[in-house]
């Protein structure tokens, strides 16, 4: 199968964890770095072998037919836009956007010259992610009927080289978080209905911790713990946390609650972890993982699936479509926050087709 060529905008911090999967996955050819920073690109190209060139020189190369928009969260439709508009598909980081209104526009500028949008995280693909939702759909814990999403930490300015911009328009802990929860739940579950919210700015700046900028003040524009209930539209009730605000728990990542089980799904920013169940005549044991990719970082897997389903013809699984509904339910927090009433979620993905578990590491049909 001819290869897919893949072209870099955004050299920054998570670049590295995506080049580094990269070279597990024949059907990915890296084409060419690039960065709005050329210094930016020329390191991370010297670190891998690669090419680096300006952002337009990535956007016209015609061995180029997915940008990899690894840019910061206030740019994603902005570079987006602009790979479609060169004719390119386009795999963003999450979140999709920073508000729906522009994520709309990016899939509906999408749909309009038939190229693909596809969207981190793709966490969900991994093999513990993979077989809980399998565990589920088998109807290990019989009707799903709730749950529990926790990330809690005391904030991002405590490791992070450069962490204002998690403070900023477009950070906090829900969209920055948010999108590994809230993709995990509904690769179980299937797509909200609503979502009742509280989000609450428990001080106005923050003192950074981690170097280079340790001393730095940021000033704090968005809410920093952000609390709720998602109604699924199967009729699951999760209630679900996220904050920058805690300085330890003892809450697990992700629990679901059926009619005759509990699980345990493992913390979705990451491909692997230990699943439990319990149900009410015994207690807690660890489930063993059927599927590949649980045994390490693949953080590229996302762009692999959407390069063999161009190759192929089928849906992508970490989808456009998936990432939109994951921001409208990320952002219905605080709308129902600010109005303090439960808002309806107006898209409906379908869930993405299911890993086979027969894959080895590098396959994706």
């Amino acid at each position: 199968m001819k290869r897919v060529g893949i072209g870099v905008i955004g050299c920054g911090n998570i670049s590295s964890a995506y080049l580094t999967a990269a070279k597990k996955f024949p059907i990915l050819d890296i084409v060419a770095l690039s960065d709005a920073n050329p210094a930016a690109a020329e390191g991370r190209a010297a670190e891998f072998g690669l090419p680096a060139r300006s952002v337009d020189a990535v956007l016209s190369d015609p061995a180029v037919e997915i940008v990899l928009n690894l840019t910061v969260p206030n740019a994603h439709v902005e570079v987006g836009l602009k790979a479609l508009a060169a004719g390119k598909h386009v795999y963003s980081e999450k979140p999709l956007g920073v508000a729906l209104t522009e994520a709309r526009a990016l899939i509906d500028a999408a749909a309009a010259r038939a190229l693909r949008v596809g969207c981190a995280p793709d966490t969900f693909l991994g093999g513990a992610q993979q077989t809980a939702r399998q565990w589920v759909d088998e109807g290990l814990i019989g009707r799903p009927i709730g749950g529990t999403a926790f990330f809690m930490c005391p904030g991002h300015e405590r490791w992070h080289p450069n962490p204002g911009f998690y403070y900023l328009g477009g950070g906090g802990p829900m969209l920055d978080m948010g999108p590994y929860y809230v993709t995990a739940l509904v690769n179980c579950l299937g797509p909200v209905a609503s979502v009742s919210g509280v989000a609450t700015r428990t001080r106005p700046e923050r003192i950074a911790t981690s170097k280079p900028l340790a001393g730095m003040r940021i000033p704090v524009e968005v809410s920093t713990h952000v609390t709720g209930t998602l109604l699924f539209a199967a009729g699951a009730a999760v209630s679900m946390t996220m904050s920058f605000d805690v300085p330890r728990h003892r809450h697990v990542p992700i629990e679901l609650y059926g009619e005759t089980g509990s699980l345990i799904v493992p913390d979705p920013n990451y491909f692997g972890g230990e699943i439990e169940f319990a149900d009410a005549a015994e207690g807690w044991r660890e489930i063993a993982t059927r599927h590949a990719y649980a045994d390490g970082n693949y953080r590229i897997l996302g762009v692999a699936d959407m390069a063999q389903a161009i190759r192929t013809g089928r849906p992508h699984r970490a989808s456009g479509a998936l990432a939109l509904h994951v921001l409208e339910v990320m952002e219905a927090f605080q709308t129902s926050s600010d109005a303090g009433k439960s808002v309806a979620i107006s898209t409906r993905p379908e869930r993405p087709a299911p890993m086979p578990a027969s894959l080895a590491v590098g396959e994706l049909d």
